[in-house]
């Protein structure tokens, strides 16, 4: 898997890179969860979302967020690491000029980050969000959220409880022309611990295969 090195807005980030054959093939952008608690782009979740994405068919991009591993920069509240996220698709865009689906993967702060990424490319198509923060990040900017994915959480959360990503999704129910898909995992924690990693990625798996034959936004 090459490493990549590319440009953020506050010095160098740094990323792996996970390319198809096929020039056209479909692109993924994989964040991880929250810097100051231990969140890179190795984390477990974040690198099996990323090789699920890949076995789908997907070019596929993850990258540390300003500040961890080798990436330049330092911590900044969510503002900068949307920004990094940015510069992260721009990257993996400039590559696959003809890529026809663009999908967004987070996991925790990876998913807060990912949704409103969401709001500022309208060329993304789909997204998962998995464990989204619910109880801890304001998610109501999702006024309309524009396309549809799949929110996936653990029903043994402790660190973002159910109950919260529950009526997250119950408000963008009410939006017209999208479907968000909510699907909880018996058992699972946060992080989706075994033996509930394999469960949660074959759900994840499920729903983009399905996107991609249905090609709805």
């Amino acid at each position: 898997m090459p490493e990549v090195i590319f440009p953020g807005p506050e010095g160098r980030l740094e990323g792996r890179y996970h390319p198809q054959k096929s020039k056209d093939a479909p692109i993924a952008i994989v964040l991880h969860p929250h810097p100051q608690f231990g969140g890179t782009m190795n984390n477990k979740v974040v690198y099996n979302l990323h090789y699920a994405f890949y076995n789908m068919g997907f070019t596929v991009l993850r990258f540390n967020f300003r500040g961890v591993g080798r990436s330049q920069g330092e911590y900044d509240l969510g503002v900068g690491e949307l920004s990094d996220a940015a510069s992260a698709l721009d990257y993996l865009q400039s590559m696959n000029t003809n890529a026809k689906h663009c999908w967004v993967a987070g996991f925790s702060f990876g998913a807060w980050i990912g949704m409103q990424l969401l709001m500022r490319r309208p060329e993304i198509t789909g997204f998962i969000s998995v464990s989204p923060p619910a109880n801890m990040y304001d998610f109501s900017f999702l006024a309309p959220c524009p396309s549809s994915g799949l929110m996936i959480n653990g029903l043994a959360d402790r660190v973002a409880p159910p109950a919260d990503t529950v009526s997250l999704v119950s408000k963008l129910h009410e939006q017209k022309g999208i479907t968000i898909t909510h699907e909880q995992v018996e058992g699972a924690g946060h992080f989706f611990e075994d033996p509930h990693m394999d469960p949660m990625i074959e759900t994840v798996q499920t729903y983009v295969k399905r996107r991609l034959t249905e090609n709805t936004r």
